[in-house]
């Protein structure tokens, strides 16, 4: 094998590498945001598990955060949570989420 064949699979074990670990991280953010989201709706801890999965598969619509942050935005519209707090916790669940996957 060349050194360009070993060259090129180590980039793609490291792109695979890569993208295992963001999805881990954004699994982990979007859990805690659903889990934030959950106790400032009341919920119980069967309608919490519930909610956390509803968070996380609202993930899977689109690329990036949009989605996610749409969802929260609609269903906290109600209890005075704003934009930039929405956007401030996802920030801050991100952080988070990355610390404890790296």
């Amino acid at each position: 094998m060349s050194s360009f064949d070993e060259r090129k699979k180590g980039f793609e074990k490291k792109f695979v590498h890569d993208e295992e670990k963001q999805f881990k991280i954004n699994a982990k953010k979007n859990k805690y945001l659903g889990e934030w989201a959950s106790q400032i709706l009341g919920y119980d801890e069967e309608n919490q598990k519930q909610y956390i999965q509803d968070v996380i598969k609202a993930d899977f619509a689109e690329a990036g955060d949009e989605d996610v942050f749409r969802k929260l935005n609609a269903d906290l519209k109600d209890r005075n949570i704003s934009e930039e707090d929405i956007r401030k916790k996802m920030q801050e669940c991100n952080e988070k989420a990355t610390t404890e996957v790296s």
